[in-house]
């Protein structure tokens, strides 16, 4: 079971700030298209006024596109469409704490189903108990798209960091009628048509709206799961709405801390909790140290630093020994916990990518459209904890433990078995380090790959890495050498426009025109912004 997932946590909790209730409606209102007009008129002005940096993703003209087109069309949209486009619109900001809020959208009723983002598809991880005939099933179609296709006709409406963000967001926008509806998924406003495979067999049913927004994000008790009530639940799953709490486990040689809020509790606070588990940790025989943040969508971050320096004083704070779990729902003052415990100690990261950038946009104040009342967030903060040229978009775990849905069935927690079946590897910093020191590009590539090669290592990100190792060759005037790793780079990244860029420096150097050329195109292709490809471009196609 899940206590938030990431659009729910968002719509709790800001960086720094708790914000209001997710689920209060809007008030009820006659709209029409002039008033809905002057709130489109009234955001726009709003949005910019109230974004720390509204236009880093979306130029000002685009955003100013995009009211205007909305504003042609209001005559002939029903009032949950024009919600949906405005949400399309705000999410154009392009950051994970500036959306709209869904109580509007939500009042009428969302599908009694609990969707599940695994690695190996989405599937009904829980349902209302007269839907007992889907649960457990896969989501094959959502009306008469696929899956994949419904994806991506719903990913532009979704305010995120990154795509760890669609996986956390997507299990909302599949249940919410009036959202299908809008984008085209359903015929209906109440209800929508899904095609479940289970037990082998492909099944069309009709789910009709008849829960509240929160019951997904805390299942009502009577709804049946997947998982057989005879499978003991994982311990990242038992107290999904416990601030925070710790136990021992693996026969008492790992303590496992679950923080699932950065907020204190009633009765206790953050700062007290951690002195009083690190304390424990440091008195036991314990040989390992877990911190579970996956299930951690946000808080206060200013009650972070006893976390920091507690674990940086534990006697387990040792690579090998201090494991730290993150994953979608790692967002917010959660991702600056992240932040400083990269960054000041010798964590070890498992599961999957966090759901927020490492530097990012948050502190989210609300908008409230002055007819509709509609209720927007717009980030009001800049967050930059880490180095201003780390443009990450997530925190990547050293040691990937993707959930699938078998394991979901089964009990199993692949991240919990991960750091208990952990062995050191060497990272792909000091696989270049070990190259500096001697041997030859060869050898380094092949240890590259090697380290590509090794599913634990599927979020660790390289191309930056492999492309600096590139350009220091290049500057070295080992022309053919830094096309080696170049061409190794662009393999493994073909959507990188960089890389692209690097490999007609490199062509350019050497004197191949035309390869240069060719590469320099690829590049402006994927970003017409890439102003230096574009400038070479230009020149060796007038000389």
């Amino acid at each position: 079971m899940k206590l938030v997932s990431y659009l729910f946590a968002f719509l709790v909790l800001t960086s720094g700030a708790l914000s209001q209730s997710p689920t209060q409606p809007a008030a009820s209102v006659q709209m029409s298209p002039e008033k809905w007009r002057d709130d489109l008129k009234y955001l726009a002005t709003q949005i910019e006024r109230t974004h720390k940096n509204a236009y880093h993703t979306v130029s000002r003209e685009e955003f100013a596109s995009a009211v205007s087109s909305l504003d042609a069309r209001l005559a002939t949209l029903e009032d949950h469409q024009v919600v949906v486009e405005i949400m399309k619109i705000v999410a154009l900001i392009g950051d994970g704490h500036t959306g709209v809020r869904w109580g509007m959208i939500a009042s009428s009723g969302v599908l009694p189903v609990a969707f599940y983002v695994y690695e190996d598809g989405v599937f009904v991880q829980k349902a209302a108990s007269e839907m007992s005939a889907i649960v457990g099933g896969k989501v094959v179609k959502v009306g008469n798209a696929s899956i994949t296709e419904a994806v991506e006709k719903l990913k532009p409406y979704m305010w995120r960091d990154n795509e760890m963000g669609v996986k956390s967001a997507l299990p909302y926008y599949l249940a919410s009628p009036q959202i299908l509806n809008a984008v085209g998924l359903s015929a209906s406003k109440d209800s929508a048509d899904f095609t479940i495979l289970r037990d082998g067999r492909e099944s069309k049913v009709v789910l009709r709206a008849g829960a509240r927004l929160e019951d997904l994000g805390n299942p009502p008790k009577s709804w049946l799961d997947a998982r057989p009530a005879s499978v003991p639940v994982p311990a990242w799953q038992r107290e999904p709405r416990n601030n925070f709490r710790y136990e021992l486990l693996n026969e008492g040689k790992t303590f496992y801390i679950q923080f699932n809020a950065v907020q204190d509790k009633p009765d206790e606070t953050v700062e007290a909790f951690f002195k009083r588990a690190l304390d424990a940790a440091e008195k036991s025989t314990v040989e390992r140290l877990v911190i579970d943040l996956r299930l951690n969508g946000g808080g206060n971050n200013y009650l972070n630093l006893p976390v920091t320096i507690g674990a940086i004083k534990s006697r387990l704070n040792v690579r090998g020994k201090f494991f730290v779990i993150i994953g979608r729902e790692t967002f917010s003052a959660a991702q600056n916990t992240v932040n400083d415990l990269e960054k000041y100690t010798n964590a070890v990261f498992v599961g999957e990518p966090t759901g927020a950038s490492p530097n990012h946009y948050g502190d989210a104040r609300p908008i409230v459209l002055p007819n509709s009342k509609l209720r927007i967030q717009a980030s009001t903060l800049w967050w930059q904890d880490l180095d201003p040229r780390d443009t990450r978009k997530w925190t990547a775990p050293t040691v990937a433990a993707d959930l699938t849905s078998e394991d979901h069935r089964s009990g199993r927690d692949p991240a919990l078995e991960a750091i208990l079946n952990y062995k050191p590897t060497s990272s792909i910093q000091e696989i270049v380090t070990k190259a500096r020191a001697g041997g030859t590009v060869a050898e380094f590539i092949a240890n590259y790959r090697a380290f590509r090669a090794n599913p634990l290592h599927k979020y660790v990100e390289t191309e930056t890495v492999m492309n600096r190792v590139g350009q220091f060759l290049l500057n070295a005037r080992r022309v053919d050498d830094a096309l080696e790793v170049f061409k190794a780079n662009a393999a493994d990244n073909p959507r990188s426009a960089l890389v692209y860029q690097s490999l007609g420096d490199a062509y350019a150097i050497k004197g191949e025109k035309p390869s240069a050329i060719s590469n320099y195109e690829k590049a402006v292709s994927l970003d017409p912004k890439l102003t230096a490809s574009a400038e070479a471009l230009k020149n060796m196609k007038q000389n």
